[in-house]
């Protein structure tokens, strides 16, 4: 084998190894979480249940930070697979409004089977912790909301979104929506970026409260409700945007 090949073959196997350690560390965080939850994370348990120190485990995550950033980013990740896996084996194809209430639904259930991940992400706010700023937890999160986008609003023209009613947006909330970054929302027509904005507001509100015990009282019922309620929004989505021969 030419000494190229050679190095080329070293720095995969190096690479692998790496990989492999990563997700070991990442596992054993997740762990971690689920036990004890988010806020009770320590690079110092993890890298003691794994039989390594401290300084090595720096080697992989040279911070606290950097780990929560790696797993927060995951959490959004794993999420945001299972919506489109859901979505994907969808029995209706695109265009079709049933495809979004498979989505959310499917944010629900992982959700409600993963409530310290979704806690990690959507929880109080870890102490001492600041996302970097268009870092990969935003990516991943932004990644996430363009399915909700894509089957909220598929089959409708952007004509058909800017003339939604969105009950008279300010001059200034117009104003700020159309700032927005040209990807998510920023694609949006504001009306439309609005009316996803409330709906997503009403539908992950919906969640919250069931991960974090609020409608327990409705025992095995809250999946009923949390299903009454999205079908309504949605409904009530779609009935705000005219029809492609009234624009």
């Amino acid at each position: 084998m030419p000494a190229e090949e050679q190095v080329t073959a070293r720095r995969s196997l190096r690479e692998r190894r790496r990989a492999a350690a990563t997700q070991e560390i990442l596992n054993a965080a997740e762990r971690h979480i689920v036990e004890s939850g988010p806020a009770a994370l320590s690079l110092r348990a993890i890298a003691r249940d794994l039989g390594m120190t401290v300084q090595a485990l720096y080697h992989y995550f040279p911070s606290w930070s950097d780990l929560v950033t790696a797993l927060i980013t995951k959490a959004y990740d794993d999420l945001a697979d299972a919506v489109q896996a859901a979505v994907d084996t969808a029995a209706a194809p695109a265009p079709d409004p049933s495809r979004v209430l498979v989505a959310i639904e499917e944010y629900r259930r992982w959700a409600v089977t993963h409530p310290e991940r979704f806690q990690l992400i959507y929880g109080t706010p870890l102490r001492k912790y600041a996302a970097p700023a268009n870092g990969p937890t935003t990516q991943a999160m932004i990644r996430m909301s363009a399915i909700f986008q894509r089957e909220m609003f598929d089959g409708f023209t952007t004509a058909q979104l800017e003339a939604a009613d969105a009950s008279a947006l300010s001059p200034s909330l117009r104003s700020h929506l159309e700032q927005l970054p040209p990807h998510g929302l920023g694609a949006l027509p504001p009306p439309a970026a609005a009316l996803l904005l409330s709906a997503w507001g009403h539908m992950h509100g919906l969640v919250v409260l069931e991960v974090f015990g609020h409608t327990s009282f409705l025992g095995g019922h809250q999946a009923e409700l949390f299903r009454i309620g999205v079908r309504n929004l949605v409904k009530d989505v779609h009935s705000r945007i005219p029809d492609a021969d009234q624009v």
